[in-house]
């Protein structure tokens, strides 16, 4: 029955994705006499949590009831009020979690305060499923860098664009419309200026009948080539577009930029480009959380050198368009050996119509 609830609490959480970045996905269930008689979930950053949610919605009294909760109760005022002694005054009497929150502010401090008050903690149900839930919070809370994912799409032979750069559209309906589920749920979207220059992108998220956050929009833009007219700089959003440049940028381009509204972040040269190392932390600075990179061929290289990777999303479309120049998803110069080569881990393959998408983690050194 532990399972069975949990579960429910982690449907829950799910329904805050996109809209509680840098906090975490939490999803929580009230069970009394063997029924549900209340849940919630955390539903958008600064507001209730999860727990005190599922107070709210209980249809009758909660004491002596046991809850669910995907992450450890916080133990510490910040926003809101600590939801572990909700819980106590509220005179709940077991409750189940299902992953410790390794925020230093909270780090177990939650649970012993359940403990302290005589309630029985139950942890560690379905703990691997919380922890993929909040691989995004779980990054950032303990590091303050940005969880990054690489979003790329290709075709059957291994091409991101024809050899004269069309790309619209290698996949299909279903793989695109996954692409806007995950510009919704991220804090920021990232791609270089070659992208901008070559096919002018909205970078919104366009979710039919349901809208969907956009993500805050970050060009890697070493000289501050981006026109003026592009898109990125001319939307209707609620988000900023953030230009990330090197001292090669002019200042008077960069004066106006940020009368367009526009944020600058300068970084220093490295390799002649823009330090992605610097910029990210700058980002993380910033409480951007998360970034999808939707790179070309050049900064997808840089990023997996640079280390700021996390986990890949490629899509694979059975389709084959040739071409000795046609580009592929990584560029740069490349390995020199197969001992070089980049590992992925905790593969899992999904079908979107007629395309795949194999999404794994990146190997990193201990």
């Amino acid at each position: 029955m532990d399972i069975k609830y949990m579960q429910r609490a982690l449907e829950l959480a799910k329904k805050g994705a996109g809209y509680t970045n840098p906090n975490p996905l939490v999803g929580a269930v009230i069970v009394k006499n063997g029924r549900i008689i209340g849940e919630g979930y955390h539903k958008v950053y600064g507001s209730h949590h999860a727990e005190v949610n599922a107070f709210l919605n209980a249809a009758e009294d909660v004491r002596d009831a046991t809850m669910y909760v995907t992450l450890e109760p916080c133990s510490h005022y910040g926003k809101t009020p600590p939801c572990a002694k909700v819980i106590v005054e509220k005179g709940i009497k077991k409750v189940v979690v299902g992953l410790k929150d390794p925020n230093p502010l909270v780090a177990g401090q939650g649970i012993k305060i359940l403990e302290d008050a005589g309630i029985e903690v139950v942890t560690g149900v379905l703990e691997e499923e919380g922890r993929k839930l909040n691989e995004i919070f779980l990054k950032y809370i303990t590091t303050k860098l940005p969880f990054c994912i690489m979003k790329t799409a290709m075709t059957l032979d291994g091409k991101i664009a024809t050899y004269t750069n069309a790309s619209k559209w290698i996949t299909g309906e279903l793989s695109r419309r996954y692409v806007h589920e995950l510009r919704h749920r991220v804090a920021g979207i990232m791609v270089g200026i070659g992208t901008v220059l070559i096919d002018d992108p909205s970078l919104t998220t366009r979710l039919e009948n349901e809208g969907g956050s956009d993500p805050i929009r970050i060009i890697v833009d070493s000289s501050a080539r981006i026109p003026l007219e592009a898109k990125v700089l001319n939307l209707k959003s609620e988000k900023k577009t953030i230009i990330a440049v090197t001292e090669k940028a002019d200042n008077d381009k960069l004066k106006a930029l940020e009368e367009k509204g526009a944020e600058v972040i300068k970084t220093p040269l490295k390799n002649g480009r823009v330090d992605l190392a610097f910029l990210m932390k700058e980002l993380g600075q910033r409480k951007i959380d998360s970034i999808l990179l939707e790179g070309g061929s050049d900064l997808n290289y840089s990023a997996l050198e640079e280390g700021i990777v996390d986990k890949i999303n490629a899509f694979i479309a059975p389709k084959i368009i040739g071409g000795n120049t046609a580009k592929t998803p990584v560029g740069g110069q490349g390995k020199a050996s197969m001992q070089e080569a980049i590992n992925l881990k905790h593969i899992d393959i999904l079908r979107f119509g007629e395309d795949i998408m194999v999404e794994g983690y990146i190997e990193k050194e201990s």
